[in-house]
Parts: C-alpha cells; sequence; structure tokens
C-alpha cells in the first residue's frame, strides 16, 4: 500500500523556509553544472560545424592539424586538375589552397590572444558553404586586405572595417567582416593566399579545401588521393576533421564542470539530508500513525524519497530557469590543437536542460535516502515519544 503523493506535498508547503533555501542551493548547483556543460556544447557546435559535408580537406601524409602540414605548389595543382572536384559559376574548380599561421594580438580589454589568420583562395566563399560578408567587402586580388570574423571586430584591436592592422611585417587593411553559421571561422582573419605566402611560409600552403562533385564519392577520392605517391596526402572530410578538433578541449571542459559541479553538490546535499532529517524529527506522530493505520516501512521509505526528489525537482527546475539566461553569451577559449583562441557562445539545449534536472535528482535521492531510512525504522512507540 503506497502513501499518496498529495502528502508530500502538503508536507513541503508545510516548511516553506526550508523547502525554499534547500531548492535555492540545489538550483544554484544545476546552473553550474548546465553552465559548464553548455561551455563544452558550444565548443564543439563551433567546430564541428566549421567544415561542409561536401568538402575535403587535404593535408600533408601524417598531418593532424593545419599548423603542421605543408603542401607544395605542385601538389595543390595536380589535385586541382582532378575530375571530381565540383565547378563554379565560371566553370573553374571550386578549391581553395591556404595558409594557416597564428598571430598574437592586442585584444580590447587589454592583454594579448592567439589568432588564426588564413590566407584563402578568392574562390573561399563558394567552397566554403555559410561565409558571408556581413559588412564591408571581399578582397580584391593582389592588394593587402584582410576581412575579419565578426565575433573577433569586437574583442581586438584595430578590426574594424576600415582599421589598419599590422602582423607579418606589413600593414592590412580591414576591408569587410564575415559570419560562419557561428563556425571557428568567425574567430579567424582571412587574407588572400598569395599575399601571405611570402611573408609568412614561403611557396608551401598549409591544406587545400576543395568541394566534390559527388560528395558521397568521398571513400573513392580518399583512396585516389592517398594512393597517389606523387602527392603523399591525406584526404579528411572537412567537417570530421575540425569536429577531432574540439574532442580533447570538449572532453576537458565537461569534465571540469562535471567535477565542479560534484563539489558542489556535496554542500547541496547536506542541506538536503538537515532538511530532511529535520523533517523526519518533526513528523514522528505522523509515522506514528501512518504505521498504525497499516503502511509497510518500504512505503514509508518509498514516500520520503519521494519528497526529496520532489524538493530535488523544484531545484532543478530553478536552476535550469536561472541558466536560460546565459544561453547565446559569447565567450572564448584556446584551442588546445591550433593555439588560438576560438570565440563561441554557450549553448544551452534541451538535452542539457534535462541533464541539470536529472543531476537534481540525484542530489535528492542521495539526500534523501538516509532519512528516509531512519523514518521506515522508527518503532511506533518510538515515534510517539518524540513527538
Amino acid at each position: 500500500m503506497a502513501i499518496p503523493i498529495i502528502y508530500n506535498i502538503r508536507s513541503l508547503k508545510e516548511r516553506p523556509v526550508s523547502t525554499a533555501l534547500t531548492a535555492v542551493g540545489m538550483g544554484l548547483v544545476v546552473v553550474v553544472f548546465v553552465a559548464m556543460l553548455a561551455l563544452a556544447t558550444g565548443f564543439r557546435a563551433a567546430l564541428t560545424s566549421t567544415g561542409s559535408r561536401d568538402n575535403v580537406l587535404v593535408l600533408r601524409k601524417g598531418a593532424d592539424t593545419e599548423l603542421s602540414s605543408g603542401l607544395s605548389r605542385e601538389v595543390v595543382n595536380i589535385v586541382s586538375a582532378m575530375p571530381f572536384i565540383a565547378l563554379g559559376t565560371d566553370g573553374r574548380a571550386l578549391v581553395s589552397p591556404e595558409i594557416y599561421v597564428v598571430l598574437s594580438l592586442e585584444r580590447l580589454t587589454g592583454g594579448l590572444a592567439n589568432v588564426v589568420a588564413r590566407g584563402v583562395s578568392l574562390k573561399a566563399l563558394e567552397v566554403r558553404k555559410g561565409v558571408k560578408i556581413v559588412d564591408g567587402r571581399m578582397l580584391n586580388p593582389g592588394a593587402p586586405e584582410i576581412i575579419v570574423g565578426h565575433r573577433l571586430a569586437d574583442r581586438f584591436a584595430n578590426c574594424r572595417v576600415g582599421d589598419r592592422l599590422t602582423f607579418g611585417s606589413r600593414e592590412w587593411t580591414v576591408v569587410g567582416h564575415f559570419t560562419a553559421d557561428g563556425s571557428a571561422f568567425e574567430s579567424e582573419i582571412w587574407g588572400e593566399n598569395e599575399q601571405f605566402m611570402p611573408v609568412f611560409r614561403g611557396q608551401v600552403f598549409q591544406s587545400l579545401a576543395l568541394r566534390l562533385k559527388d560528395p558521397s564519392a568521398f571513400p573513392g577520392v580518399k583512396q585516389a588521393l592517398e594512393a597517389d605517391v606523387r602527392l603523399q596526402v591525406d584526404a579528411h572530410r572537412e567537417y570530421e576533421f575540425y569536429q577531432d578538433q574540439s574532442s580533447q578541449l570538449g572532453a576537458v571542459l565537461r569534465f571540469v564542470g562535471i567535477f565542479i559541479s560534484s563539489i558542489m553538490a556535496v554542500g547541496a546535499v547536506f542541506g538536503a539530508v538537515n532538511t530532511m532529517y529535520a523533517a523526519v524529527a518533526s513528523r514522528s506522530p505522523e509515522i506514528a500513525i501512518l504505521k498504525t493505520l497499516g503502511f509497510p516501512p518500504g512505503s514509508i521509505l518509498s514516500s520520503f524519497l519521494m519528497e526529496a526528489v520532489l524538493l530535488a525537482l523544484l531545484g532543478g527546475l530553478i536552476g535550469c530557469l536561472l541558466s536560460l539566461p546565459l544561453n547565446g553569451i559569447v565567450t572564448s577559449t584556446t584551442n588546445f590543437q591550433s593555439f588560438s583562441e576560438v570565440a563561441f557562445a554557450f549553448r544551452i539545449t534541451p538535452a542539457l536542460l534535462i541533464q541539470g534536472i536529472g543531476f537534481a535528482v540525484v542530489m535528492g535521492l542521495v539526500g534523501g535516502f538516509f532519512p528516509a531510512r531512519r523514518a521506515a525504522k522508527q518503532q511506533v512507540i518510538e515515534s510517539l515519544r518524540q513527538g
């Protein structure tokens, strides 16, 4: 025979102050838990959305990052002439040989941070879907010009349209800002590859991005490129490559979030324990009556556990509501793979909110178990004496 859940709801309403304080304490833990996971999710989303499923990224054989790769002009010319590459509106191959370097720039708030400077072909906007100029214009060929990802423009000095930025012993004019569907490209500076090459890398490109005519043909394309002894390259699906780049730091952020939240949860659990023990002590006569009416110890234990879970659910809902304003707030961190800063937004998803409520329920179960067991074990006479 089970005790009606309305009994637990009325009991919580009878103790509004302790119920509210415990729920808020649990809610604050849930805020931290959801915020840290939203940080990791936002970072992964930024890098995962960087690549296109239609594109291939070609790197030097054995290179695991663009920074460590190097491709000669001859290799780029051979690959660019292959028949599996899609053609643009002008009938030319959709390829973008690219330079990849890391610069140290001054933040508007002070201090220096590493930023990726990418030399691209003038077809980069066609090769990479989702990249759009939102302010100013695209690069002119042969000019010392750059376009800046819009998430950098508000964070670093001299990045507004019309400003001049000095790096690589040259002065560059900012002629535009671009977006890239929230991807890591928005944390980069782009210039023409032929302008960047003599300044940074001599006659070597770091990577080659290309659009496939038929994305489903990738396995055969990969085999053909990697088997050609003239090339000595590795071919990656672009989106998978950037997804792998996010795995290490994403895992670290997630671990840190769970670790910090677990430490805070200890305090919240003690709060729940104290609340439930106080409830058991003050309701000893009720417990005696319940047992006299024939409710077995198991039902009493379940009832008090349910009360703790209801308290935790309330805290979880409070925490989820308090965490919602964080969604979309832009922050940045250093990507371990490229040693450069990546700007991204907190990403609070329905799945994260469900995890936050689940985390609260676990706190409630842990905090409510021992008081519930004590209530279930109390003898009728003992309960009446305590009352």
